[in-house]
């Protein structure tokens, strides 16, 4: 055992591109991300290569949004918001093949409570996410979702 590691990574923004009036409040780890305009990105949060944020969303502290993630404009993303990419369809994680991947859409207006984990889903316009939900299906019609697995309850 060292006191140091081999590898020592820092966290910060690389490559990512704002539009006006944009607030980060860091620490983050934001890289190759388009950010709309108006947008607030709190503390802790990791915003990865190719994710689109759409205008006048916020993100608050603690969560994590993985690449092949499109969110629209005027969102809420809730503290502690997970998106996962990786499916696990092999049984076991991608280990970085892409092709194993899959995509997630949020529509506008959306509104995503605290500690929800979102699957690779398509979410439309309109919806609210409880809280601790687990969304894994596509969300096709203006509601409100809670549970593990979300339902329509509104």
């Amino acid at each position: 055992m060292k006191n140091t590691p081999d590898r020592l990574l820092a966290s910060g923004i690389k490559d990512a591109l704002f539009g006006e009036g944009v607030t980060v409040v860091q620490p983050v780890n934001l890289y190759g991300c388009e950010i709309g305009d108006q947008c607030f990105i709190g503390p802790f949060v990791e915003i990865q290569r190719s994710v689109k944020i759409g205008a006048r969303t916020k993100v608050q502290s603690h969560s994590f949004i993985c690449e092949l993630v499109t969110i629209g404009s005027d969102c809420f993303i809730g503290h502690g918001v997970m998106f996962v990419n990786d499916t696990f369809q092999k049984g076991g994680p991608a280990r970085g093949d892409k092709s194993l991947w899959k995509s997630t859409q949020i529509g506008n207006h959306v509104s995503i409570g605290s500690n929800a984990t979102i699957l690779p889903v398509s979410i439309c316009d309109h919806v609210v996410i409880g809280a601790g939900a687990v969304v894994t299906k596509s969300i096709h019609e203006p509601g409100v979702y809670a549970g593990s697995p979300a339902r329509k309850i509104k």
